[in-house]
């Protein structure tokens, strides 16, 4: 079990990013809430992670925040809550949202998530309500560093990619970063940032008209 990673990151494309310790390079998957702290290519970072063996890969996981880590865990734990839908489901809000979402029996944020249907987000609101006090006020374990830009490359892209990656179909990741973008945004991050926000925001309204 790989519980924890401490090294220099080597690179950074969402949600994907790899860390070099004593030479060994790490595969890590890691939720938007995690990535846009990251610190800069070639800085230390230290991760908590979580290890999935499967049959045809092995997956390993990471967090800056503790808190995300049992949050994490938590969902993979309800029926119909894989670590991919786990990880989608802590990029398109953080734990301090989820946990509204589930107090709010919020049934439309849920399923504004891609990969979430009805009957899987009826499940997550049962079955987190329960489970929320097994993490709420767990400890902050995170690096205290601050997100950095990555290099420039074609930030629409970048975005789409990630946003795919997540479980976003590509028509509907395209459409969501063309939405979003405009000048001020010069980095992939803020446009996946903004990506996301959108959809919560389309959620809320929905919810509000009805």
């Amino acid at each position: 079990m790989i519980g924890r990673l401490r090294g220099v990151l080597v690179t950074r494309q969402p949600p994907e990013i790899v860390v070099d310790v004593a030479g060994v390079g790490y595969e890590v998957q890691v939720p938007m809430s995690t990535f846009f702290k990251l610190p800069a290519v070639g800085e230390e970072v230290s991760l908590v992670t979580h290890f999935v063996v499967r049959e045809d890969a092995q997956l390993l996981y990471g967090f800056l925040d503790e808190r995300d880590r049992v949050l994490f865990r938590s969902l993979i734990k309800v029926s119909g809550v894989g670590p991919k839908l786990a990880l989608t489901l802590l990029s398109g809000m953080d734990a301090d949202s989820f946990v509204r979402c589930v107090q709010r029996e919020d049934l439309k944020a849920l399923v504004a998530t891609p990969g979430v249907g009805r009957k899987t987000a009826e499940r997550l609101l049962v079955e987190m309500r329960d489970k929320l006090k097994d993490w709420i006020g767990v400890s902050d374990g995170g690096s205290g560093v601050q997100s950095a830009p990555p290099d420039r490359r074609d930030i629409a892209a970048d975005a789409e990619g990630a946003l795919v990656a997540l479980g976003y179909k590509p028509a509907e990741a395209a459409k969501l970063v063309s939405a979003v973008k405009d000048d001020s945004i010069t980095d992939s991050e803020e446009l996946i940032r903004r990506a996301l926000r959108s959809t919560v925001r389309d959620s809320s309204r929905s919810a509000r008209s009805d």
